[in-house]
């Protein structure tokens, strides 16, 4: 004996009148938690109720901390060549053009200067959706350019790291990114410009390594992935098992390595309190 019976058979609604729910009206957190795409954004892509800071790229991040999301970005249009006419599966080139065509952006990362709480500062900000983030010959040169308009203008230079490490298909021309950003944030700390750096989710490898470490303060977000090499590479060299939340932002500012760790709504509001206070200018609320 059936439980249920159909009055009509078959499915009632017309082909035409049948809707698919758009992407990107939900987002679902890594525990789990549901909330919607515009509420996630209205509280700065943090997960209201498990506080999970969703990655983000530079447009966001400008538009969290410049005034009125009003900025003027520097060197637009520099782009990455391929002087190694490096091939794997594919031609350096290609994956180059994909990107950009993907991403809309030119490379992995983006500088501007404008107005943050009034202030004047200069933002790099890094986007991992650009070939994992990775540092090549552009990402330094932009970041060595932003810290020389800091230089030149007398403007305190927020770094905002987002990276999955050197950029092996420009090998050692990648690598050279490291000391050339160290140099520039060397000259920074003569001036007594201040530097700040966020290491987002993740900062890794070579950015670790240098730009990413060398702030006079070193901030992040909660939960942040901050290390040089990937949790398997040190287990197996040391030989050890990894005690829990190894390489979170949390155990990295246990360890000494980070200054604080500041909430994205906060952000703004930290950075513009540490250079007030460090500028010996009034603290604004």
């Amino acid at each position: 004996m059936a439980w249920f019976k159909r009055t009509q058979k078959g499915i009632q609604t017309k082909t035409e009148d049948k809707k698919d729910v758009p992407k990107g009206l939900w987002y679902k957190s890594p525990t789990g938690k549901i909330v919607d795409a515009e509420e996630l954004e209205e509280n700065f892509y943090v997960s209201p109720e498990d506080g999970y800071h969703v990655r983000i790229g530079s447009n966001e991040y400008f538009q969290i901390l410049f005034d009125d999301n009003k900025y003027k970005e520097l060197d637009a249009n520099l782009t990455s060549k391929d002087p190694l006419k490096f091939q794997d599966k594919k031609k350096y080139v290609d994956r180059l053009k994909e990107a950009e065509k993907k991403t809309g952006l030119k490379d992995a990362v983006r500088t501007a200067v404008g107005k943050s709480q009034g202030k004047d500062l200069v933002i790099a900000c890094m986007d991992f959706r650009f070939i994992g983030g990775s540092m090549g010959s552009v990402v330094g040169e932009k970041i060595a350019r932003a810290a020389d308009y800091s230089l030149k203008h007398n403007i305190p230079f927020l770094m905002i790291s987002k990276s999955g490490g050197a950029r092996m298909m420009e090998a050692a021309l990648s690598l050279m990114q490291l000391a050339k950003t160290s140099a520039k944030i060397a000259q920074l700390a003569d001036a007594n410009i201040p530097y700040i750096s966020l290491c987002t989710d993740p900062t890794t490898g070579g950015t670790t390594a240098s730009f990413a470490m060398l702030g006079d303060i070193n901030i992040s977000e909660p939960g942040a992935l901050i290390g040089f090499a990937g949790p398997r590479v040190v287990r197996d060299t040391t030989g050890k098992e990894l005690p829990d939340g190894f390489q979170t932002a949390e155990f990295v500012q246990e360890h000494g390595f980070l200054d604080f760790i500041t909430p994205r709504s906060e952000l703004k509001k930290k950075v513009n309190l540490y250079l007030d206070l460090i500028l010996n200018q009034p603290v604004r609320n």
